[in-house]
């Protein structure tokens, strides 16, 4: 399709402002704590929209809604999944991570959280988390990078190749200039954004068709099974599903916002805000894969666009139904989920190379001005491999965005929850619970199996991590009494 006015102005206006947010943050960004956490000043809506855009990535209104469209039903175990898996994340993670890791040597990322929180001397643990999020977050950035691609290829009708770089240029611009700040507050703009288009679509859908009864009786005449709960995988695939939810515990783009938040006590309002928001979007991103089974089964004529890659339901719907102004602004927001999700993500690899590589081993006295430049360096560098993963056209979001998920879920999910709750967990014990976790998800997948390598992932490493502690020697008396401290302080403020 060559896109019309409306859309290319809509687009550039979006953009603009995306940048320009990118610009004002410059102006607040002083020092490297600044550009990694936003010197831990968000507040509760901020918090509860960061995390919620940056985890709802351009799979929740590509790879979710493609997904439902192509099986049916049966796809929605995963968003119950990830319901569940937030919710934990938000009341057993958020405030406990948020204590511990400012009295563990104010520790700024996930891997300096790990050092200081075992007192790993020899760095070990450092290197190997920082070397899981460059792997599994190149694989997860690729897919915001395809996610952008086939935006840009479907709207403007660019060729693949050219579209992978118009996807990803606004968002490298605003992280690279604005850091934590911008990427936080870009993030409010478009998880806002977000929820409009997938409340608003869903229900013009509905009216054009005629109604739930008239699209459900539709959907069965395309397909009865697509009604089913339990689809052609059978249990494996709703487990493997529902299974989602178990990544949140171990997801670094996700985790640094509990990290960032202003205070303890700004967690439960951000828990229900975030909730709140998390559960109105997957179910519009389900409805609009689902019911546009029954719209295209209704105009057979129109779904060209869908025939070869379900992943582009979404865009076909907007595009149809609505006013291109109107189309203009909900195209936008597939646009505002990928650049949140990708801007995150570039963020932690950046923090990762920047913290735990270039200032724990290479410059450990290297001045906040070197830190911030080398850090903006780094986002540029992890966007230019991103875009070489995502150069294949046959590449589609979920399946990129499933593998990297499992890999952060096992390789730190159960580390971090045993970190939080368990103070006789070894070093030792983090470092074979990590290996053991990744490893696993890495072999699983080669094997081709049905059921979502998250899950032996996760058994893996959690009886990795319990037995190596339980048979190593027990951790230092400060150690214990560190973990006592942030128990005590969770206790006070309700926890």
């Amino acid at each position: 399709m060559t896109a019309s006015t409306p859309l290319l102005v809509t687009f550039a206006l979006y953009l603009l402002a995306m940048v320009a947010i990118g610009f004002m943050a410059w102006r607040s960004t002083n020092t490297f704590d600044d550009y990694i956490l936003g010197g831990r000043s968000l507040g509760s809506y901020v918090t509860a929209m960061s995390a919620g855009a940056s985890d709802m990535s351009g799979w929740l209104l590509l790879g979710l809604p493609g997904a439902l469209y192509a099986s049916g039903v049966s796809e929605a175990w995963i968003a119950i999944g990830l319901i569940a898996g937030a919710w934990c994340n938000w009341k057993f993670v958020a405030g406990p991570l948020r204590v511990y890791t400012e009295r563990s040597g104010n520790a700024l990322t996930l891997p300096d959280y790990f050092t200081n929180r075992f007192e790993d001397s020899s760095k070990l643990l450092r290197i190997l988390s920082a070397l899981v999020i460059l792997v599994f977050f190149a694989v997860y950035c690729a897919s915001g990078i395809v996610a952008g691609a086939r935006l840009f290829e479907s709207v403007f009708g660019l060729p693949y190749a050219q579209a992978i770089w118009w996807g990803a240029a606004a968002t490298i611009l605003y992280t690279l200039v604005g850091g934590f700040l911008a990427v936080s507050w870009t993030d409010t703009v478009q998880a806002t954004l977000m929820i409009f288009a997938l409340l608003l679509t869903p229900v013009i859908v509905l009216l054009s068709v005629g109604g739930v009864s008239t699209s459900m009786g539709l959907i069965e005449q395309v397909d009865p099974a697509r009604l089913q709960w339990i689809g052609k995988g059978g249990v494996v695939a709703v487990v493997s599903a529902v299974a989602w939810g178990l990544g949140y515990f171990g997801q670094p783009h996700i985790l640094a916002r509990f990290m960032a938040a202003e205070s303890l006590q700004t967690i439960p309002k951000a828990r229900r805000i975030g909730m709140a928001w998390m559960v109105l979007c997957l179910l519009g991103a389900v409805s609009v894969g689902l019911f546009g089974i029954a719209y295209f089964a209704a105009h057979p004529e129109q779904g060209a666009m869908v025939r070869d890659n379900p992943e582009r339901v979404f865009i076909a719907l907007a595009t149809m139904l609505f006013n291109p102004w109107v189309a203009g602004v909900l195209l936008s927001a597939i646009l505002a989920a990928i650049m949140s999700t990708l801007s995150c993500q570039l963020l932690v690899c950046s923090s990762a190379l920047t913290e735990d590589f270039y200032r724990g081993f290479l410059r450990p006295r290297a001045s906040q001005r070197e830190l911030v430049w080398f850090g903006r360096a780094m986002v540029l560098s992890v966007a230019l491999l991103a875009i070489l993963i995502a150069r294949d056209p046959e590449s589609r979001v979920l399946g990129l965005v499933s593998y990297a998920w499992a890999g952060f879920g096992a390789a730190f999910g159960p580390v971090v929850l045993f970190s939080l709750t368990w103070k006789r967990m070894t070093r030792n014990g983090a470092l074979a619970g990590m290996v053991a976790g990744a490893l696993t998800v890495i072999l699983w997948k080669q094997t081709g199996s049905a059921l979502y390598e998250m899950i032996p992932g996760v058994i893996a490493a959690s009886v990795a991590i319990i037995v190596v502690s339980r048979l190593g020697r027990a951790p230092s008396p400060a150690m214990q009494s560190r973990h006592d401290s942030v128990r005590e302080a969770l206790h006070a403020t309700g926890y």
